[in-house]
């Protein structure tokens, strides 16, 4: 089990920096990783990955719960 969570802590490179983009966008950080990642968005590249990982912490999270 501790090796599974240690994934998280190497992927976050930017702790906040994609929940401070949504809220300067003024939007949850779920609503904007959605809008991030629809096709013919031009995020770039960065934002992407962060949107991703934004949807899959938030996956695990639900699994506990």
């Amino acid at each position: 089990m501790a090796k599974e969570s240690q994934w998280i802590s190497g992927a976050i490179k930017r702790p906040g920096a994609f929940r401070a983009k949504a809220k300067a966008a003024g939007m949850s950080t779920i609503a904007y990783a959605r809008k991030v990642l629809k096709t013919g968005s031009t995020a770039s590249e960065r934002t992407k990955k962060q949107a991703r990982l934004a949807l899959t912490l938030a996956k695990l999270g639900k699994a506990k719960s």
